[in-house]
Formats: structure tokens, sequence, C-alpha cells
């Protein structure tokens, strides 16, 4: 997917420790989370992906139209 379409799923931007590189990353709730690879880890043809944060194996979505049905199900099913 494009940064564009990261940005457009509400994913927050978050910048490295310098500030010389960024990633993004979106809170579903405590304890779900998921996490963009970073500006410097994008390849020559702009692809960004998208993985749950923090787990192992990874678990890592490259379509924006699967990482936003994945984000309004987990949404829709929150108990509040």
């Amino acid at each position: 997917m494009t940064e564009k379409e990261v940005q457009l799923l509400g994913f927050e931007k978050q910048l490295g420790d310098e500030g010389d590189w960024y990633y993004y990353t979106y809170d579903v709730v405590r304890g779900v989370s998921f996490i963009t690879n970073s500006n410097d880890e994008v390849n020559e043809d702009g692809r960004w992906f998208v993985e749950f944060f923090d787990s192992d194996p990874a678990i890592r979505y490259w379509n924006f139209v699967e990482v936003q049905a994945l984000i309004n199900t987990l949404q829709k099913h929150i108990v509040k």
C-alpha cells in the first residue's frame, strides 16, 4: 500500500530517535496495535506494510482493502 493509504486508514506518524526517519502506528484498543515499516525501509516501489505490533511471528499486510476490513471488523466488535 502507499503512504497515503496508511494515512487514510488513520495511522499516526511517529518520529524516530533523531527525527530523520518515521513510521506509523494505529491503536485499536490497549494491547492491539498496528505498526508500519519505517520510511527508510520502504522498497523502491514505495510499498508500505502494516503488521500487528509485537507479534511473533509477524502477521503482515500489504493491501489497503484488507487492512481497512480488518480494522473495521475489530472496531465493530469492541465491547464498551
